[in-house]
C-alpha cells in the first residue's frame, strides 16, 4: 500500500500547481463532515482547493476535537462560515454507543465507557443539536454563520436541516 500511496504522490507532484495558496481559506469556509470514503466534499459543494477546511470524522460530528479545529480555523484563519454536513447510508446510524463499547470489550479486552461514539438515530436532530452548539458554545463569535447539510450518497444532492 505504502507504495501505491508514493506512486500517487509522485504524479501528483509532477502536476502540482497550488504552491501558492496560503492557509486562509478563500471562501472563508469551514466544513466537518463524515469521514466516509463516498463523500467528496469539493466537487459536492462546488469548492477548488484552497477555498475551504475540511474536518472529517465518524458521523460529521461536532466533537471536542472539531471545536478546537474550528476555534483555530476562526480566530487565526478567517473562517466566517462553517457547514456541517452528515450523509445518508451513514455507518454511525447503523449502530449504537452500546454495540460499539460491546465490540471494543469483546475484541480489544477494554472499557470503553468512556467514550461517547455519537452514534446518529436522527440526522436533523444530531445536525441540528451540533448547529446550535456551535452557535451557542461561547468559543465562537455568536455571529458565525453555522448551517447544517444532509448530503443523499445516492443523488449527490444536499439538503438544508
Amino acid at each position: 500500500m505504502l507504495d501505491d500511496l508514493l506512486q500517487g504522490n509522485a504524479r501528483y507532484a509532477a502536476a502540482f500547481s497550488h504552491g501558492d495558496l496560503g492557509p486562509t481559506p478563500a471562501r472563508h469556509l469551514a466544513v466537518v463532515t463524515c469521514m466516509d470514503a463516498r463523500l467528496d466534499v469539493y466537487a459536492m459543494l462546488g469548492l477548488e482547493l484552497g477555498d475551504a477546511h475540511i474536518i472529517r470524522n465518524a458521523g460529521g460530528r461536532v466533537t471536542d476535537d472539531v471545536l478546537r479545529s474550528l476555534i483555530v480555523s476562526v480566530e487565526l484563519l478567517g473562517i466566517t462560515s462553517v457547514a456541517v454536513i452528515q450523509h445518508t447510508d451513514c455507518g454511525m446510524t447503523k449502530v449504537t454507543n452500546s454495540e460499539l463499547r460491546d465490540l471494543l470489550r469483546e475484541r480489544r479486552g477494554v472499557d470503553p465507557s468512556s467514550i461517547d461514539f455519537l452514534a446518529i438515530d436522527d440526522h436533523a436532530q444530531a445536525i441540528r443539536n451540533d448547529v446550535d452548539f456551535l452557535t451557542s458554545c461561547g468559543f465562537l463569535p455568536p455571529d458565525l454563520d453555522a448551517y447544517g447539510l444532509l448530503y443523499d450518497v445516492a443523488t449527490g444532492r444536499v439538503t438544508p436541516i
